[in-house]
């Protein structure tokens, strides 16, 4: 078998015999002998001049062999029909049980992962470890899942091996069961007595329609259905796997405890909040947005950012409110509080949030390098962050009733005819975020957790029912986990990424340039860099180097105290008046040889000139031209 010839997933046979090969790298050193008594190889892989493969016979994990080593094998002719694609083919698993299926797609999914890195032992190794653990099955179950797939190809290998002793259906149960699948399991939650309807109809009607004289009652229908369907089958195919995770999954975990068991695991989200506030001249802005952090061990309220702009923005200064002095923050609105109220001016060490694009971003997870964890939740699951969706609940309801006929938003905002809850905006966003921290205090310090996993050594302390209590004893507790960072650093680690370069003009950054007396000989070489810059402020941006942040000043000062909107804008401006002038310069450079042509050709045909006497000449008319410059100035006087 030559090179040329080998083809991905191709099937490669030969005789029995005792030559051995031996596959390349760790399998060679264990002195695998995969030619013994093997028959039945499939390629997996072709690597210049070596082959994954693996033993179709023995299932075992695939080997790296040499090319020359697969002389003696021929190529085995598979089934006809059989398709391997890079993908599995769900189609064909028609005529499997609702279970069936689901075991299948579950040991598909736990392998999935570790199929594009086969080739890589090292990594594989390390997917199966980590596939075992998030499935809570052994390593030799993946594997077993692994092999299985990769020798055959084909999805149904993967279905559990039916036991000899179960009873063959009949083909009344077969129909019962391929209209349950059809009609039953699906989103559109058909009763079952029009299911049943639908069954005599496929399987039980001659052309015409005529009912055949022997079928199944509804009762024997009843009674099979009752018999195999299993109900966390039913919940996720009719109503969905996120509607059965949120409403209908059991729930037998220890809560708070499984999830977060120390301090330090922060949920993040953000909300629009239902009131309307205006601006100091009286005019109406909108609805604010509420950014929060919420510990899930204790459920305080970390830290918080209200603006008028959500996404990476909010997200940033909700950070930067995570670390500050509480107490200080609180003073600057004339709030006085004790540190014990509100004692949080450290990064927590990991976050869970949602699918939202700004906790997706490259300029979000730029934190991990503090040493966060970010946990990204699936979409449509709040229950998952309920601690930071109770926050929001609560803090709305605390001003809901105290500002009403203020611009608060009521339910029946959207129906015709209802009130115009504007009109009744009073409260700028200064008076507002007062009112936010004071409901914000009362959520932490104030409100009774009622259903508190309390353990005996915090009954034994006293420890009081309230989120600040219980985050303070938490926070002297083993497993706690906080981060004490500079604001300067978590500014800088969240400022935006750009890729500058080094030219002789300056660091080129965004289309501006930047100094660093420090970095001359970097001006000549052109490399390319990391920089971190400020959208909001151009006059300077840092250098990302060795884990350093070094500043560089802007060089052209007509951008200084301009923000990147502005710059690009002032930019965009000057192409446009650049291009609006060029479209005229044709018709000048045509007027300007039109006037050189006029002159040459107004002068006439000459002789040929002499060559004789030129610096006579050149002197000639040189004082012919010569200005006496004494005269002009006598004639100006007189």
């Amino acid at each position: 078998m030559n090179r040329d010839s080998l083809k991905k997933n191709m099937l490669l046979k030969k005789e029995s015999r005792k030559d051995n090969i031996k596959g390349s790298g760790d399998s060679e050193r264990k002195g695998n002998n995969i030619g013994d008594t093997a028959q039945l190889f499939r390629v997996l892989a072709i690597e210049k001049e070596k082959v994954l493969v693996i033993d179709c016979i023995k299932k075992t994990m695939p080997v790296w062999v040499e090319i020359e080593k697969l002389d003696d094998f021929v190529e085995e002719q598979e089934a006809q029909g059989d398709n391997h694609s890079e993908a599995a083919n769900f189609d064909i698993l028609e005529d499997y049980g609702p279970d069936v299926r689901k075991i299948i797609y579950q040991r598909y999914n736990i392998i999935s992962a570790i199929l594009p890195f086969v080739a890589d032992e090292a990594m594989r190794s390390e997917l199966i470890t980590k596939m075992a653990e998030e499935h809570g099955i052994s390593k030799q179950s993946v594997r077993k899942y692994l092999c299985e797939y990769l020798a055959s190809q084909d999805i149904k290998s993967l279905a559990p091996q039916e036991r000899n002793t179960d009873r063959a259906l009949t083909q009344d149960e077969k129909n019962m069961r391929k209209a349950l699948n059809k009609y039953y399991y699906t989103t559109k939650k058909r009763t079952l007595k029009n299911v049943y309807t639908m069954m005599l109809r496929d399987s039980y009607c001659d052309g015409e329609g005529k009912l055949f004289a022997a079928y199944p009652s509804f009762y024997q229908f009843r009674y099979f259905f009752r018999k195999y369907n299993t109900k966390q089958t039913e919940y996720i195919s009719r109503n969905g796997l996120s509607y059965y995770q949120r409403n209908q999954r059991p729930l037998v975990g220890d809560g708070v405890q499984a999830f977060a068991p120390h301090v330090g695991v922060g949920m993040l989200d953000a909300t629009v909040l239902d009131i309307y506030l205006i601006n100091e001249a009286g005019g109406i802005v909108g609805r604010p947005i509420l950014t929060a952090c919420v510990d899930a061990y204790s459920g305080l309220c970390c830290g918080y950012s209200l603006s008028w702009e959500g996404g990476v923005y909010s997200l940033r200064n909700l950070m930067l409110n995570v670390i500050t002095d509480k107490v200080e923050h609180c003073r600057s609105f004339g709030i006085e509080i004790d540190r014990e109220d509100w004692n949080c001016s450290k990064l927590l060490g990991k976050f869970v949030t949602d699918m939202g694009s700004e906790y997706k971003s490259c300029n979000f997870e730029q934190i991990t390098d503090l040493g966060v964890q970010i946990i990204n939740l699936p979409s449509y699951r709040p229950e998952l962050k309920s601690k930071v969706e109770k926050f929001f609940d609560c803090i709305q309801s605390y001003y809901r009733n105290q500002l009403k006929g203020k611009g608060v938003v009521e339910p029946d905002f959207q129906e015709r005819g209802v009130h115009d809850y504007r009109k009744d905006a009073c409260l700028t966003m200064a008076d507002f975020e007062k009112i936010i921290i004071h409901c914000i205090l009362f959520y932490n310090c104030k409100r009774v957790l009622e259903n508190f996993p309390y353990t005996e050594e915090m009954l034994s302390q006293g420890i009081k029912p309230y989120a600040n209590e219980i985050w303070n004893y938490g926070c002297g507790k083993e497993g706690c986990s906080l981060i004490n960072v500079y604001r300067e650093q978590l500014v800088l680690t969240l400022l935006p990424r750009a890729t500058g370069k080094f030219t002789r003009y300056g660091l080129a950054v965004n289309g501006m340039h930047y100094h660093n007396i420090n970095f001359r000989e970097q001006y000549l070489n052109g490399k390319e860099c990391l920089v971190a810059y400020n959208p909001d402020n151009v006059c300077q941006i840092w250098l990302i180097e060795n884990g350093s942040y070094i500043p560089f000043d802007l060089i052209e000062s007509r951008y200084r105290e301009k923000n990147l909107t502005g710059v690009q804008e002032m930019k965009q401006w000057q192409r446009d008046l650049v291009r609006q002038e060029a479209e005229k310069r044709t018709q000048a450079e045509l007027d300007l040889a039109g006037h050189i042509s006029a002159i040459a050709g107004a002068s006439g045909e000459q002789t040929k000139p002499s060559v004789k006497n030129i610096r006579a000449n050149r002197e000639k008319e040189r004082r012919k031209l010569h200005k006496d410059l004494g005269k002009e100035v006598a004639l100006n006087v007189y």
